[in-house]
């Protein structure tokens, strides 16, 4: 635990109370206003591109070591940079969430009453190593509302810093207060645990980074969470599956990017098919350079395969390492998955309908596929425009966390002079 010094302590409640200030006026800020800022901050994205790329260029040259899958998260380049212009666009063109009307009814006395949504208020996001979750986050904020505090990792501080310049000077652009989204002032440890303690003013902590980030939040927050701690996904390849959808689908599941929560980390296969397909499996994934785990019967079929431990079972590699087990049906693949999973994201890939309908309605996991690639597990991909992260609590919010999620509600209760007695 980093101690939080008078310096650390007072810079956060700076921060706190000017995100507050500027809460308050873009709660009520028109739809217009928050998709011009939005529009402006896209275009001076891709106008200051090269400006980007150079500080993340300094970031990734000050970062020696790095694991791929750790350096990949950091990287920008220009498609990435595209990709953020396009997501805060695409975050501009969904409706307005706040002040949706979701739900109405009328009392027998009279009483009509309204559930309204409203935004959150005060977030701070905590993150590790990901430049994009400044645009994204910054922008689904400020869409729905409220105001957001970003602490990145220290290893992607200068592009940070870049992205963000731009979506202040949209919010100055759209006549909003450039304290809507404001990037830690310091990265001294001690300042996220200054956030964490902020109860009062902040008002929702979303950490998205490793097991380690996460279970540090998880256990020393004062302010409410929102989060997932792993993503550890699992697709199923049932023994009706089509073959060559099977192999396509976890190819892109397990390599596509290796280093995303939604990325699968245990293949499950069928034993009434696995001695036909496990090895073209093996070989697809082999030939891309992915390493294996498996366990006796799997190494029954294929005995080249490394032997799997249970640790390897409950591991999210974040890596191209695949573990395999092969099952016996669906209920060994829902028992598996309870035993192991963290409740992310698993898919079943197969023709069989009755089958897949079994997987879905028996997962407790936060999202569900049929024959789809876990990596769809996107705010993007779900029509989000862009995710804040991924949630796998109970409550609250489930799977990728967009505009909707970001708002909670209030009541409107409309009379007519009635009175109790």
């Amino acid at each position: 635990m980093n101690a939080i010094t008078d310096d650390t302590a007072r810079l956060l409640e700076q921060a706190a109370r000017a995100a507050r200030a500027a809460a308050q006026r873009l709660a009520r800020a028109p739809r217009a206003a928050k998709d011009s800022a939005l529009l402006s901050a896209a275009a001076l994205l891709r106008a200051r591109e090269a400006e980007i790329l150079a500080a993340n260029a300094a970031d990734l040259a000050a970062a020696p070591g790095l694991t791929p899958a750790f350096r990949d998260r950091l990287t920008l380049t220009s498609a990435r940079v595209e990709a953020m212009a396009r997501g805060l666009e695409d975050i501009a063109a969904l409706p307005d969430p706040v002040g949706r009307l979701l739900s109405e009814w009328t009392r027998p006395n009279g009483l009509r009453i309204q559930r309204v949504a409203q935004p959150l208020g005060v977030i701070g996001m905590i993150f590790e190593s990901r430049p994009n979750v400044t645009a994204d986050a910054g922008a689904l904020c400020l869409k729905a509302g409220s105001a957001v505090i970003l602490r990145g990792g220290s290893e992607g501080a200068r592009s940070s810093a870049a992205i963000a310049a731009c979506l202040r000077a949209g919010l100055a652009e759209a006549g909003l207060p450039e304290a809507a989204i404001q990037l830690a002032p310091t990265q001294d440890r001690g300042f996220v645990g200054a956030m964490l303690r902020a109860a009062g003013l902040i008002d929702l902590i979303i950490p998205r980074g490793g097991k380690g980030l996460v279970t540090r939040v998880l256990e020393e927050a004062r302010v409410p969470v929102l989060a997932h701690a792993e993503g550890l996904c699992h697709t199923y390849i049932h023994a009706a599956a089509e073959f060559a959808m099977a192999r396509r689908v976890l190819l892109d599941a397990k390599l596509r990017r290796t280093g995303i929560c939604g990325a699968t980390e245990t293949l499950l296969i069928d034993a009434a098919i696995a001695p036909a397909l496990l090895p073209l499996l093996v070989q697809d994934l082999a030939a891309r350079g992915c390493a294996f785990r498996a366990d006796a019967r799997a190494r029954a079929i294929c005995p080249e395969l490394p032997a799997a431990t249970e640790q390897d079972f409950a591991t999210e590699w974040l890596d191209a390492v695949l573990n395999i087990a092969v099952v016996d049906g669906v209920e060994a693949a829902l028992a598996h998955i309870r035993r192991y999973g963290s409740e992310h994201t698993e898919a079943i890939i197969t023709e069989d309908a009755a089958a897949a309908e079994a997987f879905l309605d028996g997962l407790d996991s936060a999202v569900g596929m049929w024959n789809a690639s876990t990596q769809f597990c996107d705010g993007g991909e779900f029509g989000f425009g862009a995710e804040i992260g991924i949630a796998t609590g109970r409550l609250h919010a489930r799977g990728p966390v967009g505009l909707e999620q970001l708002c909670t509600f209030r009541y409107r209760v409309i009379g007519t002079g009635q009175v109790r007695g």
